[in-house]
């Protein structure tokens, strides 16, 4: 499992968390072409390390970096195998468990908090509201078909944002009990 040049690429997905609106949304990546849990004689079963997850959070209409006036403020995540699909605004039902640093699913996360919560007594702001990350030395590999970028908007977003993640990925082989056992933890 090696972090190299020769072995790791890129995959990307956003979402658009639209202004005024309650409740969580996703956007599904579809990871089959990089996964095949099932070994085959001599061939090892095969699943997505990922090494880093880049997240980005920008103003809709221009793609410029997030208004300071901004008072909202969500939750966001990259969860392995949830299969929610791609979910518009207050269509999903996130429970508060989707979010937490124990969800055996949760491959990166954090929470955003707007410019203009800085002033707002309680609220953390900066790099300290990312949570949970893999490493180049303990990557998170995924074994399920798919990874969903996740949010649960807490104060509704004054402007429409978009949420965007790239990750950092290799494609590796899986000894048998190390792909049963990644099976077993990534079960919804």
């Amino acid at each position: 499992m090696a972090y190299n040049i020769k072995d790791v690429f890129y995959l990307s997905t956003e979402a658009t968390i639209a202004a005024g609106t309650d409740n969580a949304g996703s956007a599904q990546l579809d990871l089959s072409a990089y996964i095949d849990p099932i070994a085959r004689g001599r061939t090892k079963g095969t699943g997505l390390a990922i090494y880093k997850v880049h997240w980005v959070f920008q103003d809709n209409v221009d793609s410029d970096p997030i208004k300071a006036d901004e008072l909202g403020s969500f939750s966001y995540g990259l969860l392995a195998g949830a299969g929610f699909g791609d979910v518009a605004t207050g269509g999903l039902n996130a429970t508060e468990t989707t979010f937490s640093a124990t969800n055996a699913l949760m491959v990166d996360g954090g929470a955003f908090y707007g410019p203009a919560m800085a002033a707002v007594p309680g609220y953390m702001v900066g790099p300290e509201s990312k949570y949970v990350e893999p490493s180049k030395d303990v990557p998170y590999v995924v074994v399920r078909d798919n990874v969903c970028l996740v949010y649960n908007v807490a104060v509704q977003m004054t402007n429409a944002t978009i949420i965007g993640c790239r990750l950092e990925c290799a494609q590796i082989s899986l000894d048998q009990a190390t792909l049963n056992q990644l099976l077993r933890t990534q079960t919804v």
